[in-house]
């Protein structure tokens, strides 16, 4: 199978984890460009921030993976 074809299977396998990453990336990056739009800062927090959006993330694609965990063995 080529490259392309293997990466449109991985694409419909995980088509809702797709989704909910790029749902979670425009909804951080929203919310961090509206607050500095309201409330302005420096440049360094501001990318601070973004940067904050990936800890944030792993930090929930982890805490979804225990609680899974947690409810099968349940």
């Amino acid at each position: 199978m080529s490259g392309v074809g293997e990466w449109l299977e991985t694409a419909r396998e995980e088509r809702w984890g797709v989704l909910v990453d790029l749902l979670f990336a425009i909804v951080w990056v929203t919310l961090v460009d509206l607050l500095f739009e309201v409330v302005p800062g420096p440049t360094w927090a501001y990318y601070l921030m973004m940067f904050m959006g990936v800890v944030a993330y792993f930090a929930f694609v982890w805490n979804m993976d225990l609680a899974r965990k947690w409810s099968q063995s349940e």
